[in-house]
C-alpha cells in the first residue's frame, strides 16, 4: 500500500541567501545553541567510549574477573554487556530530553527567524 506524501504548504518560505547563513552561523544566538549541544554531546560521547573501551579492556585482559560468577550462571561479562545496551538507551533517552528543552527551542527560533527574512 502506498502513501502519498502530503500536498506543499500554501505557506511559502524565502530561501536565506549564503550571507545570511554566514550571519546566523556567526550570531551569539547560534553560538549558544552550538555551546549547548557540544557541552552536552561531547562529555557524554567521551565517557561511553571510555565505558565501552573499559569493557573491551577487561574482556580480554581480565578474563578471571569478567568469568566471575555473580548468581547462577550470571557472571561479570554478562552484566557488564547488558549494562552497555542500559547504558546506550539511557544517554539516548537523556539526549532526547535535552535536545527538546534546550536545543529545539533555540533551533526552531533561528530556523522561524531565517524562514521569515528578519
Amino acid at each position: 500500500m502506498a502513501t502519498d506524501a502530503p500536498p506543499p504548504s500554501k505557506e511559502q518560505h524565502k530561501l536565506p541567501s549564503p550571507e545570511e547563513f554566514a550571519e546566523v552561523h556567526e550570531s551569539a544566538e547560534f553560538v549558544e545553541l552550538r555551546r549547548s549541544y557540544r557541552s552536552f554531546a561531547f562529555p557524554l560521547t567521551i565517557g561511553f567510549i571510555a565505558w565501552y573501551l573499559l569493557y573491551v579492556l577487561l574482556s580480554n585482559y581480565a578474563g578471571g574477573f569478567m568469568g566471575t560468577k555473580l548468581f547462577g550462571n550470571i557472571n561479570v561479562a554478562l552484566l557488564l554487556g547488558v549494562a552497555q545496551f542500559v547504558t546506550t538507551f539511557l544517554i539516548a533517552w537523556w539526549y532526547s530530553r535535552h535536545a527538546a528543552a534546550k536545543l529545539d527551542p533555540k533551533a526552531e527560533a533561528i530556523k522561524t527567524r531565517m524562514e521569515s527574512g528578519a
